[in-house]
């Protein structure tokens, strides 16, 4: 497999556009062999009621750069991702600037990928750490 970042991070932002990763302003920044990362702001759009970070928008924002890391692993046109599991340790708490989450495998079998992800604030804090499982199928035939 030939590795071109600028493609990766081009794909994985255009395949954004609509969805959830959009609503939440999440920006794929990064891209390496093992590894993907993307940034989100944090703002009121994603504070729980005390003004802080929602643990459920830092948890969606680990889902989408684990789940679309394993898709760098695949080939899409005979294979798709669905995350199956995952977990979330929140540490710190966070109000405001931007969140930076990085997926890295820790393992890449032929039908299960696993992720830990670290989310991170700018100073390089450990706001959360996280665990996908995401499992590899056939793809399907969408239904018109």
């Amino acid at each position: 497999m030939t590795f071109d970042k600028e493609k990766i991070l081009e794909y994985c932002n255009r395949i954004s556009k609509n969805t959830l990763m959009e609503t939440l302003n999440i920006e794929y920044i990064d891209a390496g062999e093992g590894f993907l990362v993307a940034k989100m702001p944090v703002n009121p759009s994603v504070h729980q009621p005390m003004g802080l970070l929602h643990g459920g928008a830092t948890v969606a924002l680990a889902e989408s750069v684990g789940s679309a890391a394993s898709f760098i692993y695949v080939n899409p046109e005979v294979s798709e991702v669905r995350g199956i599991e995952i977990s979330a340790n929140h540490l710190k708490s966070k109000r405001e600037g931007v969140v930076t989450a990085t997926a890295k495998i820790i393992h890449q079998g032929a039908s299960i990928h696993l992720w830990e992800i670290r989310v991170v604030d700018e100073r390089d804090n450990l706001i959360s750490l996280c665990k996908l499982t995401n499992m590899v199928l056939p793809k399907r035939k969408r239904k018109s």
